[in-house]
Parts: structure tokens; C-alpha cells; sequence
């Protein structure tokens, strides 16, 4: 599998995982929640389409992640 595939598993879980968590908290409204997951799913299914598109799949995920931590925790998330 290597890193790049665990980094995709990671990228696609968070994607799910973020979707859920908005939508249960209510932090998401259903646009926003509409909005991220067509998004998702795009990058997802259509990307791979484009030529070299298959490269940027997990790019492009991440960049999608990160917007919806912002957008579900009001800011970043704390590590420590």
C-alpha cells in the first residue's frame, strides 16, 4: 500500500467522517453539507477521468478536509 495509499484511506475516511460529524452537530448546513459533499464526490469519482487527475485525488481531498475542519469546529483544530 505504502504512504501515498494510507494517505488516500486517510483523506477519504476524514472526508466521510467530517460529513458526518457536521451533520450531527448541526455546524453544517444542508447547502453547506450538500455543497462539500458533491464536491467530495466529484474529486472522488470525476478526477480520475482528467488526465493525470488520478495524481491529484488525494490533493485534492485534503484541501476539501481541511476546508470542512474549518467550517465544523469555527477554526482550527488544537493538538495539544
Amino acid at each position: 500500500m505504502g504512504s501515498i495509499g494510507a494517505a488516500s484511506w486517510i483523506a477519504k475516511l476524514t472526508l466521510v467522517a467530517l460529513l458526518v460529524k457536521g451533520w450531527t452537530s448541526g455546524e453544517l448546513s444542508p447547502h453547506a453539507l450538500a455543497l462539500f459533499a458533491t464536491l467530495g464526490a466529484a474529486v472522488w469519482i470525476l478526477l480520475p477521468w482528467l488526465p493525470n487527475g488520478a495524481n491529484w485525488i488525494t490533493t485534492a481531498l485534503a484541501v476539501i478536509d481541511i476546508a470542512l475542519v474549518f467550517a465544523v469546529f469555527k477554526g482550527d483544530v488544537r493538538i495539544s
